[in-house]
């Protein structure tokens, strides 16, 4: 659908019943909890990365090299294939993470959260800003938050047609979110939920080792806690109408906040799963996919800009958000079958053996260890 639809949902196409649903759902339990788990278990790669690193006597280079391409990668993916890229911003906020991967799971938790409250704290102070400006101040602001029909169709004829035609507007919106959208708000998140990662990794949260009542408890949190209070804030934004001084501001500080709480309760999930031998064999697949990480975020842009942009089959803006999770299931069924199965006969995916022999300046082994 048009960019604007994924932050408000009366941007553009049916809000109606399965398809309310489906947004619903998908805005409770998904929205922002991805991103969190990801982004924290990105801050627990670099603790767990950096400390193997010190034993050959050369984390820093090593770090920072593999960050450098990380951030070419980004600029790539945006840019030539698909704007809503995270690889530049995690690639930039691991440069900055590094520097706190020595301090105590306490110190971690504490800078993590004064990190997270800056963008909150910014969407907050842009709020209360707006509440008394003239409509003629609002109107930019509006036509973001809620295009005109004449917006709406220019940005589906472009991604309806070929390469050439998505690059002007792939490439300004991807510069937006790499330049104002990262440094008022992609970074000051993505960076405090590594260092919480950082925290939860050395207090052996994602190493399924923590008691099954721990976990429980990360659920009940979740479930308890995080859940009402979205449901609350998606309530109180229908209420107001999806108004554009209110949803982007202060209508999204439930979800910003309580999301961390549902990602925690995801994370609960799977260590239990991890700790069940009769689910081995889906936790097995889960870790496949885990391990390949990387192409398999590549390979999701691949496969869903060839379903809906022009030079494939040119579906954008004509699927509604039941037929969308079909392709979402077509997508994950995909990878979880294909990703044990690479893996049975090579060591890495292929982009992480390209990020791999990157970082280490050599080419690295490519066939499964024996």
């Amino acid at each position: 659908m048009p960019r604007a639809a994924y932050s408000n949902p009366t941007a553009y196409g049916d809000l109606s019943g399965a398809n309310l649903w489906i947004w619903l759902l998908s805005h409770i339990l998904a929205e922002q909890k991805f991103l969190s788990i990801f982004s924290m278990l990105f801050g627990a790669g670099i603790v767990l990365m950096a400390s193997r690193a010190e034993d050959g006597g050369r984390p820093g280079l090593l770090h920072f090299r593999r960050m450098g391409w990380l951030v070419l990668f980004g600029l790539l993916h945006a840019h030539l294939l698909w704007f809503g890229d995270i690889l530049y911003s995690y690639g930039l906020c691991g440069l900055l993470a590094y520097l706190f991967r020595r301090q105590s799971p306490v110190r971690l938790v504490v800078t993590a959260v004064g990190f997270l409250a800056v963008s909150s704290g910014l969407l907050l102070l842009l709020g209360t800003s707006l509440q008394n400006a003239p409509p003629a101040a609002l109107t930019e602001l509006e036509r973001d938050w809620n295009p005109p029909a004449p917006a709406i169709a220019a940005e589906i004829a472009a991604y309806r047609g070929g390469w050439l035609d998505q690059l002007p507007i792939r490439s300004t919106d991807a510069f937006n979110l790499q330049t104002q959208g990262f440094l008022f708000f992609t970074l000051w998140k993505v960076l405090g939920l590594m260092l919480l990662g950082m925290a939860l990794f050395k207090l052996g949260v994602f190493n399924a080792t923590r008691s099954t009542g721990f976990y429980l408890g990360l659920i009940a949190l979740g479930v308890l806690v995080g859940v009402p209070v979205i449901a609350y804030g998606v309530g109180q934004n229908f209420a107001s109408g999806w108004e554009v001084r209110y949803s982007p501001f202060f209508g999204s500080q439930p979800n910003y906040w309580a999301s961390i709480l549902v990602a925690l309760a995801w994370v609960g999930v799977v260590m239990l799963a991890c700790k069940a031998d009769r689910l081995a064999p889906v936790t097995r697949a889960l870790a496949a996919v885990g391990r390949m990480a990387f192409s398999n975020y590549i390979l999701q842009t691949l496969l869903c800009t060839t379903i809906f942009y022009g030079h494939g089959l040119g579906l954008f803006g004509q699927v509604e958000r039941v037929g969308q999770i079909g392709v979402v299931a077509t997508v994950w069924a995909l990878e979880l079958a294909l990703s044990p199965l690479w893996l049975r006969y090579f060591a890495f995916g292929p982009l992480e053996w390209l990020w791999r022999s990157l970082t280490y300046w050599r080419l690295q082994p490519m066939t499964t260890r024996q």
